[in-house]
């Protein structure tokens, strides 16, 4: 059997399953080569010729026993192959934090144009888990100091990994908190969050998939916005005059906006699909 072979055999066994797909792929064709080259350790961009490569014996055991993973108890792709892309950057995942799959990575792709007036000196990744938004705002803002920030020590110490693998420890910050309690007297030009915000409601009805990630980087009460209050109630504190706050709350948002109406919320949208995140400036909370 040669890689095309068990591509093409992987794709209809996940197909027939019906897996969900949603950490970061959106046909059965990518999620079995997701699942298969960085268990080979095949670069995506490898060439065609990659195809034809014979499996050993060895290998289509691995691949078999990944497979069984990935159908029968339904984990996510990245946490078989521990590995995950976001802002075209290879994570490294596992149980103790959410696969990225923000559209947030779109605007740090795009310097957070228009919004953002000059170059941030000082970012805040907060409820971070493994840090891959810090990292990412790192590599398109080289020049600036950014703080990580989680609840978890877990999620922290994924993160520490992705600061060690990307040699960013001189612009990347690691911080435990409980939202904004170790960050007293910080300020940043701009506040990025992607916190926990499925109400109890979407919680009912996750697919399997999604089980396997930290409950508490998910769930935020009945209507998925018990973190985001507490937020918007101290955010404005930690802004710069010019500072930014960006938020993804997903199904939340029609919650949000009925529970903060005087809130001017700035719902922001993706070229590349994803919604339910909003822009507020410090001025906003005045």
């Amino acid at each position: 059997m040669n890689l095309q072979d068990w591509l093409i055999k992987a794709q209809e066994i996940l197909e027939q399953a019906d897996v969900f797909l949603g950490h970061g792929t959106d046909n059965y064709w990518d999620e079995a080569l997701h699942l298969t080259l960085p268990l080979l350790g095949i670069a995506f961009d490898a060439s065609r010729d990659v195809l034809m490569r014979e499996l050993t014996a060895d290998e289509k055991a691995s691949l078999k026993a990944a497979l069984l993973r990935r159908v029968e108890l339904r984990e996510p792709v990245p946490y078989i192959t521990s590995q995950a892309w976001f802002c075209g950057m290879p994570f490294y995942v596992d149980k103790r934090v959410l696969i990225p799959r923000s559209p947030l990575g779109e605007l740090i792709e795009h310097h957070f144009s228009p919004w953002l007036r000059q170059e941030p000196k000082r970012i805040l990744d907060l409820c971070c888990g493994g840090a891959c938004i810090a990292l990412a705002c790192s590599h398109y803002f080289p020049d600036a100091l950014i703080d990580a920030s989680d609840l978890s020590a877990d999620a922290l110490a994924v993160a520490a990994m992705n600061v060690k693998g990307f040699n960013a420890e001189a612009h990347v910050r690691l911080v435990q908190s409980n939202l904004f309690t170790a960050l007293s007297g910080e300020r940043y030009d701009l506040i990025v969050c992607n916190p926990p915000y499925v109400d109890a409601e979407d919680m009912a009805v996750l697919p399997p998939e999604y089980r396997h990630e930290p409950i508490m980087a998910l769930e935020s009460g009945n209507d998925g916005l018990d973190f985001t209050r507490r937020l918007l109630l101290e955010a404005a504190d930690y802004l710069n005059d010019d500072g930014l706050l960006i938020v993804e709350v997903g199904n939340s948002a029609a919650a949000l906006e009925a529970a903060f109406p005087s809130l001017p919320f700035v719902w922001l949208e993706f070229a590349r699909g994803g919604d339910g995140v909003f822009l507020l400036s410090k001025a906003d909370f005045s």
